[in-house]
């Protein structure tokens, strides 16, 4: 099938809108509330990597049109990972260094939790989302957390990919 190069492909338009519902899921107050992670810039920074994981990882199971539906999410998170830098004051000089930074850090977490999720190892996301979202070295602090990103693949998994920019099936947050 030849595609108009005029024409932005569906998978690509649909990342704008799975971002913001990986961000409004991430804000849900029931993991400040319930949960106990902590509202600070780094913590919401790791519960929209989570999120934004989550959806990835559900895409690229679609195969083909899948992988370019997530690279495309993937890149509307880091534009949007940039735009937060330069909103909060920092200089062109700077934004470079800090934007390496944040992919190297970005990318370590999402393999970590990725790693462990594909291997079913819930020890080992338990201790790096305790380790990077909450700060703690004991395992047992992420486990809630852990429950509910395991719930969340599970669910996201079973969504049908034409029903993902409706809205995706997140599990509930509790503790």
């Amino acid at each position: 099938m030849i595609r108009n190069p005029f024409r932005t492909p569906p998978e690509v338009r649909l990342a704008p809108t799975l971002y913001a519902q990986a961000v409004d899921q991430a804000r849900d107050a029931a993991f400040y509330q319930v949960m106990g992670v902590d509202d600070r810039i780094d913590a919401r920074f790791e519960l929209y990597t989570l999120h934004v994981l989550l959806l990835v990882m559900r895409l690229r199971d679609e195969g083909e049109r899948g992988a370019e539906a997530s690279q495309a999410l993937f890149n509307v998170y880091v534009s949007a990972l940039d735009d937060a830098l330069r909103e909060l004051g920092v200089g062109d000089l700077s934004v470079s260094k800090k934007m390496r930074k944040l992919g190297e850090a970005l990318y370590g977490r999402m393999k970590t939790y990725e790693t462990a999720l594909r291997a079913g190892d819930e020890a080992a996301l338990s201790e790096g989302l305790a380790r990077n979202v909450f700060e703690s070295d004991d395992p047992e602090t992420g486990r809630a957390l852990m429950r509910y990103v395991v719930d969340s693949r599970v669910r996201l998994a079973a969504q049908p990919y034409k029903t993902l920019s409706e809205g995706p099936d997140w599990a509930e947050v509790t503790a």
